[in-house]
């Protein structure tokens, strides 16, 4: 019979269910989301799984609703069928800015405790967008892990480069290079997966993502295909995210590819990233300092003299831009949606008049 703990569950987790009074609800573990219907994985077996209507009309944001890895309360009803009732507190919740929408966060996954940051030397590399992946991590409590794919097709001299590069801007993070096609480097990496560890992956499409996964699940369990060759980009072969049990015991998260990856972050993860840059900025003239042409600012004369990378330096600019775009996207949408909660309630107490 297969356990909870299998899926992650924890004391942790069993305690805020006890917390939460769920005791006399099933409990179980969200595996795969489609259009808001639910595929949830209980010690019983899986279930197909709708949210009450209660839960639907609570809801304030996209974020209220469950997500791939939530542990939820549940009834089932017969063998295949059963309704969400409560999402436990999350313990972890990595997010990005929802494509196209204002001020919206969508969800990529929750409860992950590890994310492999996976990018392919031969085209996809882009040590920028690692540090966006860094940042979502820290700003979500997340601990990263890069993962370099398709290394058997290039030299070792070009790998080394690479690999020092990173060493260069990132500091203290575990890098993996692999080949999916030789599976050099998969013993290590497979080395750092633990039992009752949830991860997940972050990258574009064709990375080899889908490769990886079936790589160290030992099964065929992701469709892999090509990368385009119109656009040199990787076709979107997974649509939606799926929580996969691996043989070692090890619980791995797939995610589609992501070629928007915008910042949603309101604590503290562009600091971590960043940490030199925002250490120096204590010693800069004016506290206020924008980094960007003030007289005696710290990090500017730090990037002069090479102490910090002008690439590092520059991304960091625009991922703080970023953020303060989202922020006030965030705040003005709030603003909005009080007015019209304002209009509301003066129209309800209008037609309660009327028909008094």
């Amino acid at each position: 019979m297969i356990k909870l703990e299998d899926f992650g569950y924890n004391y942790k987790l069993r305690k805020l269910s006890i917390e939460n009074k769920l005791s006399d609800f099933e409990i179980g573990r969200v595996i795969a989301e489609h259009k808001e219907r639910y595929i949830v994985k209980t010690e019983n077996g899986e279930y197909e799984a709708e949210i009450t209507g209660n839960l639907r009309f609570s809801a304030k944001s996209r974020i209220d609703f469950p997500a791939v890895g939530d542990w939820v309360a549940l009834t089932t009803y017969d063998a295949e069928f059963s309704v969400i009732h409560k999402i436990l507190p999350r313990l972890s919740m990595i997010t990005r800015q929802a494509v196209g929408q204002f001020g919206e966060i969508q969800i990529i996954a929750t409860n992950i405790d590890y994310a492999f940051l996976i990018q392919a030397v031969d085209r996809d590399f882009n040590i920028n967008r690692l540090e966006r992946y860094l940042t979502i991590c820290y700003s979500s409590k997340v601990k990263p892990i890069i993962v370099l794919t398709k290394t058997d097709l290039i030299s070792e001299q070009k790998l080394t480069e690479i690999t020092d590069s990173i060493k260069h801007r990132v500091k203290d993070i575990a890098v993996f290079a692999i080949s999916n096609e030789t599976q050099d480097g998969y013993e290590a990496l497979k080395m750092t997966i633990e039992k009752g560890k949830t991860y997940c992956m972050l990258g574009s499409s064709g990375v080899g993502k889908s490769t990886l996964l079936n790589n160290l699940s030992g099964k065929a369990l992701m469709r892999t295909d090509s990368i385009s060759h119109s656009t040199n980009k990787g076709r979107h072969i997974t649509s939606h995210r799926e929580l996969i049990v691996l043989e070692n015991g090890g619980i791995l998260v797939d995610n589609p590819g992501m070629r928007e990856v915008g910042i949603a972050d309101t604590s503290s993860g562009l600091e971590t990233t960043f940490d030199r840059i925002v250490q120096l900025s204590l010693d800069c003239r004016f506290k206020d300092c924008t980094h960007i042409s003030e007289i005696g600012c710290s990090v500017i004369e730090a990037v002069e003299n090479g102490e910090i990378d002008k690439k590092s330096y520059e991304n960091y600019l625009k991922m703080e831009r970023e953020k303060a775009h989202f922020e006030s996207s965030v705040e003005e949408r709030r603003k909005k949606d009080k007015e019209f909660g304002k209009v509301l309630k003066n129209y309800k107490k209008n037609m309660k008049r009327n028909i008094f």
